[in-house]
């Protein structure tokens, strides 16, 4: 008989090998549940615009055995909005940030319509094949703009301090300092950063520009979830607590309502290029390579240059005009060329339309106190070298138009790193140097999140996680965004 059989318990289990929870439990936030509402309220609205558009175009007077389609069209927001909530995209994790919310809310709709397909084929229903190609296709299109306007209005919200999550960031401190510099960076992410722990407690942590305050040790976490009001729990990379200590945080926090996220010490790769793979009883990360060359760069390659030749045919009479104004202000050259460094390390002529008086790279020396970044950038934001004209090409960003021509010869993509001037690849760290893996881009990164305003690092930072991470869809997003950044003009100097 066992020593558990006989109600023995045994020295090698204490009493407490298994920790009871010690967090308090803590109501979610009130905003999740008010956002989630607003999103079934808009989604189910919107799906009945769709399903309301395909009735009045093909089934106002017909039935499917005996049920008319204005019933199916009435049940097509419920049972639309249900399976987006079994696919998960009505939950907090997954809105607000990053693509995975438009992938559920994409995945579900061609879920439902392959089951509908699948039903009217099965039990041979005579159901309009055009009101479905209406419906369906519209109505995920709509959601599709439902959620990224929803989107706009929280990040709206967040950057004023409302509908975000109170984060502890628990793990040694310069683990720590550097996820709480990147939520600061970040406040569209909604993650409110209110407290830390670390092992040494004697002084606050300082990032982002912001001082937080200490509640202890890493080991104390559960009990500071308490005394900062911290709805997430973010352990940082490097941790000071091991694997054993973050199982046991885990432990604590059950039933508490508070979240736990690990922020991995491998920085710059995300996406698809990280999977989990579960061996022997570990959940081990797997990172694949970064991709510089195959199918899918000649996919990128092509659409590079055939919307290129796209935008610059369209767009010909306006930059006639441009060209003009160019000229007709000041007497010299419409178009100003200059050598930069492409794809690895190949020097390039790249095009722009001038926005400086001519001879204006010559006096870079004299205005070098001016300077407003580092000893590898040179801006200044009252260039007195720009011309009237200049400077409103460079608010719209109108003069890095005729890049477009080296996208179409092949020296650039629409989308890549910044490209560098040759005296700023001398300068280059070995880091650095991996920009150069790939083309540099009319637009990236930098140019959708400060442009001009970007520290040296900041930009480097953004370069290096679009070299590492990139994809069609990011380009495709990326492209997209820049029609903000360019409208707004913002950092553009």
């Amino acid at each position: 008989m066992s020593a558990a059989e006989r109600g023995v318990r045994s020295p090698r289990m204490p009493k407490n090998a298994v920790p009871d929870p010690v967090a308090e439990p803590r109501p979610r936030p009130a905003w999740e549940a008010s956002y989630a509402l607003s999103l079934v309220l808009v989604d189910a609205a919107l799906i009945s615009v769709a399903g309301y558009v395909a009735l009045g175009r093909f089934g106002v007077d017909r039935t499917v055995n005996g049920i008319p389609y204005g019933v199916l069209a009435v049940l097509l927001a419920p049972v639309w909005v249900l399976v987006l909530a079994v696919g998960r995209a009505y939950e907090s994790r997954f809105v607000g940030v990053g693509s995975d919310e438009f992938r559920r809310v994409f995945d579900s709709s061609v879920r439902l319509l392959a089951a509908v397909a699948t039903t009217a084929f099965v039990f041979r229903l005579p159901l309009s094949r055009g009101f479905v190609g209406v419906a369906f296709p519209l109505g995920t299109v709509l959601l599709l703009l439902g959620r990224y306007g929803a989107r706009r209005v929280l990040h709206r919200l967040r950057r004023k301090g409302r509908a975000v999550h109170n984060v502890l960031v628990v793990g040694a401190r310069d683990g720590v300092e550097a996820v709480v510099a990147q939520m600061c960076e970040s406040p569209h992410a909604g993650m409110r950063v209110v407290g830390a722990c670390v092992p040494d407690t004697e002084r606050p942590v300082v990032a982002g520009g912001i001082h937080v305050k200490v509640y202890g040790v890493p080991m104390e976490a559960a009990r500071a979830v308490g005394e900062c009001g911290a709805d997430t729990v973010a352990v940082a990379g490097g941790w000071a607590m091991g694997a054993d200590g973050v199982r046991r945080l885990a432990w604590q926090l059950e039933g508490s309502g508070v979240d736990l996220v690990v922020a991995p010490s491998l920085t710059n790769v995300a996406g698809p290029r990280i999977t989990i793979r579960p061996v022997a009883g570990l959940p081990l990360l797997h990172v694949d390579e970064p991709e510089f060359t195959g199918f899918r760069r000649l996919v990128k390659g092509a659409l590079d240059r055939s919307l290129a030749a796209f935008m610059l045919l369209a767009g010909s009479p306006v930059l006639l005009l441009v060209a003009l104004a160019v000229k007709v202000t000041d007497r010299g050259p419409v178009f100003y060329g200059q050598e930069r460094i492409g794809r690895d390390g190949k020097a390039f002529r790249i095009w722009k339309f001038r926005s400086m008086y001519v001879g204006a790279d010559r006096v870079v020396d004299e205005l070098a106190e001016q300077n407003e970044k580092d000893a590898v950038l040179f801006k200044i934001r009252r260039d007195p070298r720009v011309t009237p004209v200049g400077r409103w090409l460079r608010r719209f960003s109108v003069d890095e138009v005729p890049q477009l021509w080296n996208v179409v010869k092949g020296d650039m993509s629409l989308v890549g790193p910044r490209p560098p001037l040759p005296s700023e690849v001398e300068k280059y760290g070995y880091d650095v140097r991996r920009r150069l893996l790939v083309k540099p881009g009319v637009t990236g990164l930098w140019q959708v999140s400060g442009r001009s305003d970007l520290s040296w690092e900041e930009s480097v930072r953004l370069d290096l996680h679009y070299v590492e991470n990139w994809s069609v869809a990011m380009d495709a997003m990326i492209l997209w965004k820049t029609f903000g950044a360019v409208v707004r003009g913002r950092g553009a100097y």
